[in-house]
């Protein structure tokens, strides 16, 4: 629910299972970072605006570690995998990102044709 400037929830993912596993923990904790995978489920919950947690900085920093560590055990080689998943919504940088209206190219500054149903 972090996504930079809409904080639209963005989800990414193998499996719809998984990915709807994902989205119903982050609507559940009102918001958060969330890493889904068969029974295994780590969440930092971010209640405040779906932004900002309640919690104190050295529990967020756990939580954080957790959901880290469990993305690049499911194959990310992101440094920053939750911190770059929520900068492709930022509509306004290049290249190409993600939109609740579909795919946007930032450097054209116009939302591209996926060309499915041809």
């Amino acid at each position: 629910s972090v996504g930079h400037d809409s904080h639209n929830i963005l989800a990414v993912g193998a499996d719809d299972e998984a990915l709807c596993r994902a989205v119903n923990l982050l609507i559940e904790h009102r918001g958060g970072v969330c890493a889904v995978d068969g029974e295994r489920e780590e969440i930092l919950p971010l209640p405040v605006a779906g932004l900002m947690s309640d919690l104190d900085g050295w529990a967020v920093a756990e939580s954080y570690q957790r959901i880290d560590r469990m993305a690049k055990e499911l194959g990310s080689t992101l440094k920053a995998p939750f911190m770059t998943l929520s900068f492709m919504a930022l509509l306004v940088i290049p290249s190409l990102k993600l939109s609740d209206l579909g795919l946007f190219d930032g450097e054209r500054f116009e939302f591209v044709e996926l060309g499915f149903g041809r």
